[in-house]
């Protein structure tokens, strides 16, 4: 399975990602979002790559990786999970590595996993959860038609105590 766009494709992970993957999550500036609280080794995540189930019906989850047309590298990770087809919604996630954002690398992804979740998956709707201090996410999911539903009150423990996650949701 591949989605293009215009500077960037998606497609399922190889073996040949296994640095950039471990660059991605061994990336202590992006635990907050995935809640990891330490490291991933090369092994791991080999057999991670190696094992991956790419059916969302069995396994609720779709890990894509986002490439650059110009170099064929990934550049980015989006997630499908917590697929629930009784209501035809899932959670999404997206990261970008910090040398190729503010690129619209992001929305460009974020649309194209949008378009397969609604036209391909026919769900209803996507959801994410956003630290309320990420005024970079909120932006990029407000840009892509995503609206805020709610807020779950220091739902978060952070090194200064709790945080607030923001609700936000994309309904067709």
């Amino acid at each position: 399975m591949q989605l293009a766009g215009k500077k960037i494709y998606l497609r399922k992970m190889e073996p040949e990602d296994l640095e950039f993957l471990y660059t991605i999550e061994n990336n202590s500036d992006f635990w907050h979002v995935s809640e990891t609280k330490s490291p991933y080794s090369r092994w791991e995540l080999k057999q991670y790559i190696e094992n991956y189930c790419y059916d969302i019906f069995t396994t609720k989850e779709l890990r894509l990786m986002i490439c650059d047309y110009v170099s064929q590298r990934p550049v980015g990770i989006v997630d499908l999970f917590e697929y629930h087809p009784l209501h035809n919604r899932c959670g999404v996630g997206i990261i970008v590595s910090p040398e190729h954002s503010s690129m619209g690398i992001a929305t460009e992804a974020l649309q194209l996993v949008m378009e397969y979740a609604f036209k391909t998956l026919l769900l209803k709707q996507l959801w994410c959860l956003i630290d309320a201090s990420n005024d970079v996410s909120v932006a990029l999911f407000e840009k892509c038609g995503f609206v805020q539903s709610g807020t779950l009150k220091q739902w978060k423990q952070t090194e200064d105590g709790y945080a607030d996650v923001l609700i936000y949701q994309k309904v067709k």
